[in-house]
């Protein structure tokens, strides 16, 4: 005689195994239609981290590196894609009797983050900066923290 628990054990172990040889759906595979989502928005502020990794919006002076900033900033299209302002470059390679009157500033590849968002690239242009100390200020990364 069969007890009940091994009747149980043995109608539990047939319906298992009927599930899994049918599957939980048809051999029809999943469509997905509709055009892809658009990217959001940024919500929240957008900042630029200076040389030392501090966030700041919209900086009148901006280190944006160890060897050079800029004073005197005016922005535009800050919190777009690209925020561009214009400034007095001043560098470290520069002595005191250098002359750069005004520099443009972009900063551009906008990261965004859970409710924030960061520029991660400066480049400056200016007609007066040497040839030589171009590299300094052509695309230089910014620091992003870890979200």
């Amino acid at each position: 005689m069969r007890t009940p628990t091994a009747v149980a054990a043995a109608l539990t172990l047939a319906l298992v195994s009927a599930v899994g040889v049918a599957g939980c759906g048809g051999a029809e595979r999943p469509r997905v239609q509709g055009p892809a989502p658009t990217a959001s928005p940024a919500n929240g502020p957008v900042y630029a981290s200076d040389a030392m990794g501090r966030p700041l919006v919209r900086p009148a002076n901006f280190p944006f590196s160890e060897f050079a900033g800029l004073t005197h900033v005016k922005w535009r299209n800050w919190g777009q894609p690209k925020a561009v302002g214009t400034g007095e470059l001043s560098a470290s390679w520069c002595s005191p009797e250098c002359d750069y009157p005004t520099a443009t500033i972009e900063l551009t590849r906008l990261e965004h983050q859970e409710n924030v968002s960061y520029y991660t690239r400066a480049t400056v242009v200016s007609p007066r900066v040497e040839p030589e100390y171009e590299a300094n200020v052509r695309s230089v990364p910014l620091y992003v923290p870890e979200p």
